[in-house]
């Protein structure tokens, strides 16, 4: 087991895991020639993923941060009210559901992962207001610069950690990073330091972390094909209603592993979206992909074999126009530009077919043996003689895919901050909707909000509506709470944790009536 695409599960506990990672360590530190003294840091080793005191991450403890990558480690900011549920990585498994075994149980979980990380109205409200302050500052310098959304805020396909893209489009002789990034400081929008301006790279673009949310925003000019391509993956989005509750497991499960940049050595969101689209092009079940019918435990498990096993990376390209299809490598680099040979993840641009998406790719070979484990995973836990199949009593997307505790505690400040304060009504210049449509308070609406974000003007035809007796319900837990999901009507408190079967009291959290001056 690899530590960096794993974490250890509930039936490798006991002694053989101690001495397997004292093997381990000893390896790892003769590798980098760096011995320490003792090994007491071993005692702190469990198989949670959050502990009261420590961060816990692959079986390793966050003070050392030994088997963890320490470039998103993160504190959690402290909220109104003290947090102390553990939800044990899985906060979208529901209380009281009667989840089914083996695949069919992992095709409802990855339905209730879709839910729970969809981004709710407030967190669509919060976005569209940093989007407004920003475009605000662009607009007053240059009057006729247009600034647009893409990437997956456009999609919708985002989750509560990703950033926004803005392309602003304008008339210039020399781009503006420096000038940009000026303005930015003098209008103190952005948390300390964290303005980069980054020209030398093959999209020069301006990054920063807005100071008021704390959300990341890159920001590049006059690249028009990142709107285009937004609009051709909503159209893709339409032919294939699975596609969304796919690219969400997958997203959050490269997350995980630090796969999901390209300067990381990972493969970026695009890739991985094209990626799915031409699996789903080429699957032999038409019938079932392009409803929502089929099975997403089962298509979940076909897309880590074959992009983690039967995919030929040296030979093999991947092109979606034209109903999709699989090159020739030979035959592809006849039309890259430049003479630029095939990468190893080689996806021809849909918009523009002599560029490769995954050129910068490096460390795709990476992202395949991750994809291998968790196919080597699932099946063997899916399996009918499994002993661990079960997914009420512990959950089987829970043995590849978690959500960190200072994602869920964040999702909660935000709720709590569109609940206290009044909905504003403002504008995006150039998306034509106001921030008031598309988010306002999560409270008694659950329309998906990814219809009514900012720049996102269709609605999926295919996802259903929630019954009109369903809202949003806050649960309280020893002092937090969070969004509960809804059965057939009927509020559904989630688990207290994700690999065990245990139940915590849940208490509904009553509102006091506001009386009148």
């Amino acid at each position: 087991m690899d530590p960096s695409i794993s974490w250890f599960q509930p039936e490798q506990e006991g002694p053989a895991k101690l001495l397997w990672l004292r093997i381990w360590q000893t390896q790892r530190e003769f590798d980098n020639m760096n011995l320490k003294e003792g090994d007491n840091e071993l005692e702190t080793i469990t198989n949670g993923f959050i502990t009261h005191n420590n961060a816990i991450m692959n079986g390793k403890s966050e003070k050392t941060g030994a088997f963890t990558n320490n470039r998103r480690r993160k504190d959690s900011r402290v909220v109104s009210r003290k947090q102390s549920v553990d939800y044990g990585g899985c906060p979208w498994r529901l209380c009281k559901f009667p989840y089914q075994r083996g695949v069919m149980g992992l095709h409802q979980e990855i339905e209730h992962f879709y839910n729970y990380m969809s981004p709710t109205e407030a967190e669509d409200q919060i976005r569209a207001e940093v989007v407004q302050r920003i475009e605000k500052i662009i607009t007053s310098k240059w009057s006729e610069a247009k600034v647009e959304i893409f990437g997956s805020y456009r999609t919708g396909l985002y989750l509560p950690t990703s950033d926004i893209d803005l392309v602003v489009i304008g008339k210039w002789t020399n781009l503006p990073l420096r000038t940009l990034e000026q303005e930015f400081l003098d209008k103190d929008i952005a948390v300390q330091d964290s303005i980069k301006v980054l020209d030398k790279a093959s999209v020069p673009i301006v990054k920063l972390t807005d100071k008021k949310t704390d959300i990341k925003v890159d920001i590049s000019f006059n690249m028009c094909n990142g709107v285009k391509s937004a609009e051709l993956i909503k159209t893709y989005i339409d032919q294939f209603p699975v596609l969304p509750k796919l690219v969400y497991v997958l997203k959050q499960f490269l997350l995980e592993r630090d796969l999901n940049e390209v300067f990381t050595g990972g493969i970026s969101s695009y890739s991985l979206i094209l990626m799915c689209i031409s699996f789903l092009q080429l699957h032999p079940r038409q019938d079932n992909v392009r409803t929502n019918l089929a099975n997403l435990g089962v298509l979940l498990i076909e897309f880590f074999e074959l992009y983690g096993r039967k995919f030929n990376y040296v030979k093999t390209g991947i092109r979606i126009r034209d109903g999709g299809q699989y090159l020739d490598k030979d035959d592809m680099q006849k039309e890259m530009a430049d003479g630029h040979r095939p990468s190893m993840l080689c996806i021809e641009d849909p918009l523009q077919p002599s560029n490769d998406i995954g050129r910068s790719s490096y460390g795709v070979l990476q992202v395949k043996r991750a994809f291998e484990y968790a196919y080597i995973v699932l099946t063997n836990v899916v399996h009918p003689l499994s002993m661990f199949n079960d997914c009420a009593s512990s959950s089987i997307l829970g043995r590849i895919v978690r959500v960190r505790h200072h994602v869920i505690v964040q999702r909660m400040r935000v709720e709590d901050t569109a609940r206290v304060r009044p909905s504003r009504s403002s504008s995006i210049g150039s998306t034509g909707s106001s921030a008031e449509e598309s988010a306002g308070s999560s409270e008694g609406s659950d329309n998906p909000s990814r219809d009514n974000s900012p720049n996102v003007t269709y609605t999926s035809p295919h996802r259903q509506s929630p019954p009109k007796g369903r809202a949003t319900a806050w649960r309280g837990h020893k002092g937090g709470h969070r969004p509960a999901h809804t059965v057939n009507g009927q509020h559904q408190p989630h688990h207290n944790g994700g690999n065990n079967g245990h139940l915590g009291n849940s208490y509904t959290t009553k509102r006091k009536k506001p009386t009148k001056q």
